[in-house]
């Protein structure tokens, strides 16, 4: 039976090891060379926790404790290895393998902190889980797993996937990461743009699945927006000198701040135009609207334009600042697209761009660039054509034709919620 204590030490250790689970094994990892060996050795460290805490009391310093009993557990693994001559090699015999030989069992969170550079491990964490040579789903995974903290349960309720198809994705991509050799570090010179790119893509596309989810009953999934801003202030503070990571920073945070007003007491979406933007978070846009000025900043000062996420920070920095729905600057927003129609050409950003030149300048021109697009190959299965080309005829007076346009959307959607909007719009 749980006495009330032990339930106590084992919130803490839960508390605890979500926080502290990524630096353990970004920690470990630079030790073992191996992403799935190191989540391997910090479970080990998590289940030694909850043998010791229970009696002993939670340490004054938890992450410290959980990180010096893991690395023992990966040095005493270098140990047993037949061939650990071979492995210290490899790792150059690396300062802090040999420190922690001597180091006694669970230093304080200072020592912790001047035996490892907790940054430069999270930042090769961060770019091995993201390695482009993983599938995009495999590297949501990932990410989620060990930089997020989230369990293979969680993942798979917040995408509306078998658990075991999780479980598969993660066992894959630690498989795949491992035998392709991927080193556990941080790319150099043109690789790090690459790689930048592709972490910086996952971040986005977690982000975009909790603030408009693809399917199911509920139109946002909070927590993955939670969990993709964490990790964009991580990267924004680990890699502080490249404008896009501040630039996707300030996007998410500007985006996030409008999440109490995006729905109602039911749950139904509330468009852009219909919030109450006094429910909008102003401290996040506060915090966006800084991260962006530091992107601006940056760009400048490196002689380079801005990037996509950038200009979509932008675009959302323009509906931060206005007051009211009717006070938005709509031009300044088309000319934004037009520049991200430059920077990064997509159909869907050809459909945004056709929402704010409507917006700006009228229906009719919107709707001349939505009918461009009816027979875009990538656009489809996209519900939300229909649903801007819908919304524009029923602004020119063609209700009939605005009729089909919405129910047209609503067959397409997967969201419940969404399905719902529009057919009421229909």
């Amino acid at each position: 039976m749980t006495t009330a204590p032990q339930a106590a030490t084992h919130r803490a250790i839960d508390a605890v090891w979500r926080i502290e689970q990524a630096r353990i094994v970004a920690g470990v990892a630079r030790l073992v060379r191996d992403i799935g060996l190191a989540e391997e050795l910090a479970q080990d460290a998590l289940v030694a926790a909850l043998e010791h805490w229970p009696a002993e009391g939670v340490p004054a310093n938890p992450g410290a404790w959980l990180m010096t009993a893991a690395k023992h557990r990966a040095l005493d693994r270098l140990r047993r290895d037949k061939n650990l001559a071979g492995k210290l090699e490899q790792i150059g015999l690396d300062l802090e393998a040999r420190e922690a030989l001597v180091v006694p069992d669970f230093v304080d969170a200072l020592d912790a902190a001047r035996q490892d550079d907790i940054g430069d491990d999270l930042l090769r964490l961060v770019f091995t889980a993201c390695h482009p040579l993983l599938s995009p789903e495999a590297r949501v995974a990932l990410t989620l797993k060990l930089l997020g903290g989230l369990s293979t349960a969680e993942i798979a309720r917040a995408y509306l996937v078998p658990e075991p198809t999780i479980a598969q994705r993660i066992v894959r991509a630690k498989r795949t990461l491992a035998e392709a050799k991927v080193p556990f570090e941080v790319p150099r010179g043109d690789a790090l743009a690459t790689r930048l790119a592709s972490v910086l893509e996952v971040v986005y596309l977690v982000f975009n699945e909790g603030y408009t989810a693809t399917a199911g009953d509920d139109w946002m999934r909070p927590a993955l927006c939670d969990e993709a801003l964490r990790l964009a202030r991580i990267v924004a503070e680990l890699a502080p000198d490249e404008p896009e990571v501040h630039g996707l920073a300030a996007l998410l945070e500007l985006q996030a701040s409008r999440t109490a007003a995006r729905t109602d007491e039911q749950g139904r979406p509330v468009l852009l135009a219909d919030q109450n933007r006094a429910r909008w978070d102003h401290l996040l846009i506060r915090r966006g609207l800084a991260a962006l000025a530091r992107a601006d900043a940056l760009s400048e000062r490196q002689g380079r334009p801005l990037g996509p996420y950038a200009l979509q920070a932008a675009i959302a920095a323009c509906h931060a600042r206005a007051p009211t729905a009717a006070a938005t600057d709509w031009p300044g927003i088309a000319a934004l697209y037009d520049a991200l129609a430059q920077v990064s050409p997509s159909p869907v950003v050809e459909l945004n761009r056709a929402v704010a030149v409507a917006m700006a300048f009228g229906p009719a021109a919107g709707l001349a660039i939505v009918d461009t697009l009816v027979h875009e190959p990538a656009l489809k299965a996209y519900h939300w054509l229909p649903a801007v080309r819908g919304d524009l005829l029923a602004k020119l007076g063609r209700h009939e034709e605005a009729r089909g346009e919405f129910l047209r959307a609503a067959g397409m959607a997967r969201n419940e919620r969404e399905r719902a909007l529009l057919l009421a719009r229909a």
